[in-house]
């Protein structure tokens, strides 16, 4: 886990450029920001969370006080493990957190293949407890006390979503909104497989997004994610609690381009609900009968809440609306049942801090970014001489969107993590450099600057 070593290879004969090693240790830094972690190394105490974990705790720079805390946990299995290690290194996500001065937080479990998920995915076997120590933990060692009391937004893929269902039972005043993608404890509860939660009135109150692949509808190993999640929307909305249901048309148990929906979601659901930043510790503000709006489930035209159009479409059956949290975001919503993916017409931010120096091996290039909000970071152009010369990354992945720290089947960048460095082995005389974002649109080109 950690920094690692990206090389990027240049078909002009001799050229080739070497990007700096990233390990991302434990604690270190991050490229903006800083991150902790909390390691809890398993028990085979009867009663104690079995597996070890990681608490991985992205702290966005110059935040007093943290508003809230995302959390970005993986499914099960070893690959999956493997996957939610660099969780807290996305960029994408991290513009998320950093908009709302919240942390980002990524658990890594430890868990092979043939082991039962269940054992960490089932809060009440210890990983719920182990959660709320890893954060008292990271409250102390970041500084930030206020890391025990914040709200969550949670996103779970397959059984992390398993594991935000039955969290969202047990802790309903902490939670802004959840987004299961391929995943829920819903149906196992309602068919006996684990004992039932108990669900409080406050549980419905809690704004969900249910985004199973379509094509897991007829897949023999992840039907159940598609059965599951229509189950809980139709229960939940029944209930009229703030529900939507988003098929994604392009994957199966994949993530594929999921975020481009899941991080408007939550970006819409923090406004409604964070507290005013001058009252931190007031409870989360509610969604009531007449917040947001809504739209007939799979698409067409959505309506206010509080319209007399919305009322007469409740009249005939929650399940058969969906809640959108605002309009833009029924916008996306409605785009993405038709294409599994969203739009974006705006450039990204441009790079900052960009620097060059001279060296044995050549011209060193370092900049530091932020991702898109819509789109994410899709790479860079770097100019030399006032032509383009590189292009990071050389070779995007044809699917899901390319983004520069690529993007791997469970939603976080692959590994090893892209560094924003590299060397030129021929320097040119002057560089500069543009952000590109997930939809392909530049940035302003920077200039880097000589260090002396």
């Amino acid at each position: 886990m950690g920094k690692y070593t990206i090389r990027f290879w240049i078909s002009l004969g001799i050229a080739c450029i070497c990007c700096s090693s990233l390990m991302a240790q434990s604690e270190g830094a991050a490229e903006s920001g800083k991150i902790l972690s909390h390691t809890y190394p398993g028990s085979a105490r009867p009663g104690e969370l079995k597996f070890p974990v990681e608490h991985r705790l992205w702290l966005p720079p110059g935040v007093k006080r943290l508003r809230g805390i995302i959390v970005h946990q993986h499914g099960c299995g070893a690959g999956a493990c493997k996957g939610g290690q660099t969780a807290a290194d996305d960029l994408h996500w991290q513009a998320l957190a950093r908009k709302w001065d919240c942390a980002l937080l990524g658990p890594a479990y430890t868990q092979d293949d043939k082991e039962n998920c269940r054992l960490w995915c089932d809060p009440r076997n210890g990983s719920g407890k182990v959660f709320l120590e890893a954060l008292e933990a990271l409250a102390g060692k970041s500084g930030h006390p206020e890391l025990t009391t914040v709200p969550w937004c949670l996103w779970g893929h397959s059984g992390g979503g398993f594991w935000a269902s039955l969290v969202q039972a047990s802790h309903p005043d902490r939670i802004v909104a959840i987004w299961y993608r391929s995943g829920t404890a819903f149906q196992s509860w309602t068919k006996g497989e684990i004992p039932a939660p108990e669900l409080s009135q406050a549980v419905y109150g809690i704004p969900i997004a249910l985004n199973p692949g379509l094509k897991e509808k007829d897949d023999k190993r992840f039907s159940g994610a598609w059965i599951g999640a229509e189950a809980m929307f139709q229960a939940y909305r029944g209930k009229v609690a703030p529900a939507i249901l988003c098929p994604d048309p392009k994957t199966g148990h994949e993530c594929g381009d999921s975020r481009y929906l899941a991080i408007p979601f939550f970006d819409a659901c923090l406004s409604l609900r964070l507290p005013p930043k001058e009252s931190p510790e007031a409870p989360l503000r509610p969604i009531t009968s007449s917040t947001g709006w809504i739209a007939p489930v799979g698409g067409g035209k959505p309506v206010a809440a509080d319209s007399d159009e919305a009322r007469k479409g409740m009249a005939r059956g929650p399940a058969t609306t969906v809640w959108l949290p605002s309009l833009p975001f029924a916008r996306a919503w409605e785009e993405f049942n038709r294409t599994g993916l969203v739009g974006d017409g705006s450039p990204p931010p441009a790079p900052g801090e960009a620097t060059m120096a001279s060296g044995p091996g050549g011209v060193r290039l370092a900049w530091k970014a932020t991702a898109d909000l819509e789109s994410g970071l899709g790479g860079f152009v770097i100019l030399r001489d006032g032509k383009p010369w590189k292009k990071l990354p050389e070779k995007p992945a044809a699917k899901p969107r390319p983004l520069f720290q690529g993007l791997s089947y469970h939603d976080t960048p692959e590994q090893p993590v892209a560094r924003m460095e590299i060397t030129d082995p021929n320097p040119g005389s002057s560089y500069s450099i543009q952000s590109i974002n997930g939809a392909g649109l530049p940035s302003t080109a920077v200039p880097f600057q000589p260090v002396k």
